[in-house]
Parts: structure tokens; sequence; C-alpha cells
């Protein structure tokens, strides 16, 4: 999301800036899950329902990312999954809570998974499986208006925390080949009028995202090094964006530590006038360095994400920290270099 802090502006075209943020952050706060770059810590079940119960253990994953240290009511997320297979079965089921304030909006959501995969290598030592997902649940979304009201009334505000609940489903595809892998997700497949249901573009939340990654390493190496791709197109606002990533894994005796950077780039820019009053355009540009360590069954990751545009709302990083544990796990690895597997 862009906000921008516009300086050396005349008093009419700073109202006009604060203006378009404030419906910026109506069309954002109702967006559903958002989709930051914790997917890349071992934690692709969160954006790809199909992820579910995909790799050799059940896995309970913890988020918490804060945007904007010092400031007011800023954007606050967190979430709770877990997943896991049904038994031996190729099916799996997954779970996912999570919580998202912004400023005076905030939603909260709940969903549950279904998945199944299906397996066309010989054995189990190789790996080459296509994989189903579906997630449905429910949101709910708020806006508290209730210190709105300082000049007096006005007949397009009620004054009250306005809510509304809407269902929704998620619906994803990913396939691994050895040490290659590829998803494609449909979020947020129903219309969901939140609670600003006036607004065309609230309405249509739908998100596709496409992944795709492969994984190297020479024979015997302790060193692995994952270069991957993510894409996602936003259908009511018409907005496209892609992640570059790259990281590196290296075996340790008591697990694995690795690190790696992202970067973000939307395809689409936004307008806004210099000290001059000429009109000038950027695009969204964020670079994520992330560390994690695997000791055991524990995962820690760490993200700090710096948004590198000329006019933004702070000069400060968005922070987001991960827990892990890892559990019931299946069989011995698949004989492969795919980390979101094995």
């Amino acid at each position: 999301m862009q906000t921008y802090k516009i300086k050396h502006m005349s008093f009419k075209n700073g109202l006009m800036a604060v203006i378009g943020v404030f419906f910026t952050f109506i069309a954002t706060s109702q967006e559903g899950l958002p989709i930051y770059t914790d997917y890349l810590t071992d934690n692709y079940y969160l954006i790809h329902p199909s992820m579910a119960g995909a790799a050799n253990c059940s896995k309970i994953r913890l988020t918490a990312r804060q945007q904007w240290f010092g400031q007011a009511d800023a954007p606050k997320l967190m979430t709770l999954s877990v997943n896991g297979r049904i038994g031996d079965t190729p099916s799996a089921v997954g779970g996912i809570l999570y919580t998202d304030k912004n400023g005076y909006h905030s939603q909260t959501g709940a969903y549950a998974t279904y998945a199944h995969h299906l397996m066309f290598s010989r054995s189990e030592v190789d790996l080459n499986m296509l994989s189903f997902g579906l997630s449905a649940g429910f949101i709910q979304y708020k806006l508290d208006e209730t210190s709105f009201l300082f000049d007096g009334p006005d007949p397009i505000i009620d004054g009250i925390v306005q809510n509304e609940t809407n269902f929704n489903m998620d619906l994803g595809v990913s396939y691994h080949f050895l040490d290659f892998y590829a998803h494609g997700t449909v979020k947020n497949v129903l219309k969901n009028a939140g609670v600003n249901n006036d607004i065309e573009i609230t309405s249509n939340l739908t998100r596709y995202l496409l992944s795709a990654g492969y994984v190297f390493s020479k024979y015997g190496s302790e060193w692995s090094y994952e270069p991957s791709l993510m894409y996602q197109y936003k259908d009511g606002t018409k907005e496209a964006s892609i992640d570059i990533n790259a990281k590196a894994y290296k075996k340790m005796d008591f697990g694995k530590i690795w690190g790696g950077l992202s970067y973000r780039t939307s395809l689409d820019g936004a307008q806004y006038r210099t000290g001059s009053g000429a009109v000038a355009s950027q695009k969204l540009q964020q670079i994520t360095p992330i560390l994690g360590v695997n000791y055991d069954n524990f995962m820690f990751a760490y993200t700090y994400t710096y948004q590198s545009n000329s006019v933004v709302f702070t000069n400060g990083g968005f922070h987001q920290f991960t827990l892990g544990y890892n559990f019931n796990c299946r069989r011995e690895p698949y004989s492969c270099n795919c980390p979101a597997v094995n």
C-alpha cells in the first residue's frame, strides 16, 4: 500500500492529497488477508491454499507485522496458521486466523482449508506432486467513526463503529517436480460488501497470484540457492505488482540457517505534485531482507521492508517476525532441494 506525505504544497493541493490518501485507506483496508512477503518465511500456505499439507511435516506459523513504529494507528497485522496431512492419506486440512488494523479500519478473518495431493512419481523418494486447495471463511470488517464528528453532525457519517461480516473463498493449485515449484491462486472469489458498499472497488476483492521458483545446489554441498518470482493482480483496481526473490540456505548440525532479499515493484504508477507544482509519477518499490533459522523442529524468521520511493508517509520500515513449529513428520524427506516441502 502506498501512502504519501506531500511537502511544500499549497493548501488546496495538500487537501486533495489527504483525500486521495483517505480513499486509498478505504480501498485497501478491505482487501482480505494482505499479501506481504511473509510467504517467504516458510509460509506459502498463508497465500496458497493448495500448500496445506504439502510438506513432510505439519506446520504452525505465527506472524506479527508492525508498520511505521512511532506513528499513531499505524497498520498492524497478526496471523496464525496451521496445516497438515490427514494421517497417511493424500488429503490435508488447514486453518488461518488473522487480525489486520489500519487506522480507523480493521478486519478479522478465519479460514478453513481442504487440500488434496496427487503423486505422479513411482515412489515418494522423488517429488512429482500436483496439489489442489480450497479455503473458505468469514471476514469481519469494522470502521470506527466515533471520532469523525468533531465539527458537528454530518449526514454521511453515523458516528458509530460500523461492522459487516462477509463470506469468501480462495482457490489454488500447486505443482512440485524435484527442485521446481509453481503455484496459482485466486483469492476472494466472491464479492464482499464490507463497510463501504457504496464504493465499487471495495466489493471486488478478487486477487490473482502466480508463484514459481527453483532451488539450485551442487551434489554434496551444504549450500542451496532459491530464486523465485511472485506476480499478483488486483481485479477491482486493475493494479499489478511483481516480487523478485533470492534466498540462500546452509545446512547446519542443528538444522539450517537461511536468508535472502525480496524486491517488490508495482507495474502501475501513482501521480503526485512536486514542490514546484509539476505532476510527477512513481511506482511502489519495496526492498525486504530476510533472515531465518531452523533449529530442530522450530523456526524463527525476521523481515524488514523498506519502501524506497521518493515520496512516502515516513522513512521508517515495516518489521515482521515469524515463529514456527513442525510436528507429525510423516516420513523421510524427499530426495530434492525443496525447502517448502521437506
